[in-house]
């Protein structure tokens, strides 16, 4: 059999293997390439990493010139249409629509995507997420398109595509207290309602009870941004964390409208508050960082805190974490999402090399440091041993990159070349529980090609309501302006 013939979706029978020109395998000694190696898998756990394997085949896949890894965990990745990318070249934010406006909020806030457009919108994001090598996610929405929050309904059908395409997820309904608003002179407000987020809480309470125990699924409490939260829902939200045994995500220390917002209710920093609620604790994955002071990292160092880095979201807007460096000196643990489309975690840790390098030096920072917060850090932050990693025992979610890609760079040292040469779109095969989910841009239990351009049309379709949640109203072409002066062709 050829490795072309395995049918997607499914787990091969018996034990078979892939065996590459290099593999990244973890051994009690630490992490080693191996030249020539092989990595056997039964059922849904790795047997064996290392060598060639002298036990019974059913059947032997030779990858050639690739690098066989433990499948990327991200932590923060994106699971609707990426709209921060319309703010790229278009600001203030709260004149370009990211920000609602009182009118739009007095006339009550609506769902701008119907339920199978959100449904729609997660199968994709689940299939680029495979696309680029990524066998592990927490999925991040924009609230900023919907009612209010998300819902329990939703998420029930994200789980089961999930488990359809072969992703592993923690998932879980971002919630809210409140949201920013702008008013008519450009002065910014956050505007709360107690009651709705406390709602919110006790569906996302209830979805991850109904989780517990599913193949590929493990349930996530998701607070929205810490400056829509208030301190009676992130007190609840901790204690029920804790109750579930499950992780804590919330977006903090990422920007300036929050840094205003948060000293403006709170008189503090986002960590410091949290830190006074007795919220920072090892549960928390708290993307970004990026605004976190010194004394901030401080807090997150002791309460032992996972930082989700997200370096390519952060440096498209002038952003960067201040540094890798300087958190993994300190003992924070570093994880990384993508936060952005593409998800694409090559591209994530060749600009998380660059930024840190930018600050710190060149000697700050080693692709193999990157390589691992980008599988063993978001391992640490989900409190799992068997994934990220490339050992018997460990779950079968495996990544193989091919390395004799035209565009590449030549080869040095297999991970090296693949941050400084290469994106994702080297993935040539993830394997998830044992199960091969993508294959050559093949993605298990869905046309990719189809909902790419289903996809398209409902972000155009979303551009064109842009002018109905953006203060004063202006046109769309206002709004986003084109790069250049735009001219039609016959």
């Amino acid at each position: 059999m050829r490795f072309g013939d395995l049918p997607l979706g499914k787990r091969p029978e018996g034990r078979w293997s892939l065996t590459a020109d290099w593999v990244v395998v973890d051994t009690p000694a630490g992490r080693r390439l191996v030249q020539g190696g092989e990595v056997v898998i039964e059922g849904d756990r790795v047997l064996h990493a290392g060598g060639r394997f002298g036990g019974e085949l059913q059947a032997r896949f030779d990858m050639g010139a690739a690098l066989i890894a433990p499948g990327f965990v991200d932590l923060d990745a994106l699971s609707d249409l990426d709209t921060t990318l319309l703010a790229h070249d278009n600001w203030p934010s709260e004149r370009k629509g990211r920000v609602w406006p009182l009118s739009y909020m007095d006339r009550g806030p609506y769902e701008m995507y119907t339920p199978d457009t959100l449904v729609a919108q997660k199968r994709f994001a689940f299939g680029q997420l495979l696309l680029n090598g990524i066998t592990s996610a927490a999925p991040i929405a924009s609230l900023f398109y919907r009612a209010w929050g998300e819902t329990v309904d939703e998420f029930t059908a994200a789980a089961d595509a999930a488990e359809q395409m072969g992703l592993r997820v923690w998932l879980g309904p971002a919630y809210r207290s409140g949201g920013m608003a702008v008013d008519q002179q450009g002065r910014l407000s956050a505007v709360f309602d107690e009651a709705r987020g406390l709602q919110g809480l006790q569906d996302a309470i209830a979805f991850a009870e109904a989780m517990q125990g599913r193949d590929l699924v493990s349930p996530m409490l998701a607070p929205d941004r810490v400056e829509t939260c208030t301190e009676e829902l992130l007190k609840r939200t901790m204690a029920a964390a804790d109750d579930l045994d499950c992780p804590v995500r919330l977006h903090m220390a990422q920007g300036q409208m929050e840094l205003q917002t948060v000293q403006a209710l709170h008189g503090r920093t986002a960590p410091e508050w949290l830190d006074g609620l007795g919220c920072l604790t090892p549960r928390l994955l708290a993307p970004h960082a990026t605004v976190a002071t010194a004394e901030d990292l401080d807090r997150y160092c002791d309460n032992g805190v996972t930082v989700v880095h997200c370096p390519l979201v952060s440096a498209r807007h002038g952003g960067a974490l201040r540094s890798f460096a300087k958190l993994r000196q300190m003992g924070i643990n570093v994880a990384m999402g993508t936060d952005t489309a593409p998800p694409d975690m090559v591209l994530n840790m060749a600009v998380g090399m660059m930024a840190c390098r930018l600050n710190d030096g060149l000697e700050s920072v080693r692709s193999g440091q990157m390589f691992d917060a980008a599988t063993l850090g978001g391992a640490k932050g989900l409190k799992r041993d068997d994934i990220g990693v490339l050992r018997a025992g460990a779950k079968a979610d495996v990544a193989v990159f091919d390395m004799a890609d035209s565009y590449m760079a030549p080869r040095i040292d297999p991970v090296q070349t693949l941050i400084l040469g290469a994106t994702g779109r080297v993935t040539r095969a993830t394997i998830v529980d044992g199960r091969l989910s993508m294959r050559d841009g093949d993605v298990a239990g869905i046309d990719i090609k189809a909902a790419r351009r289903q996809v398209q049309e409902q972000f155009d379709g979303l551009i064109a309501k842009y002018p109905e949640r953006t203060l004063g109203h202006p046109p769309v072409e206002e709004i986003f302006p084109p790069t250049f002066p735009l001219m039609i062709g016959d």
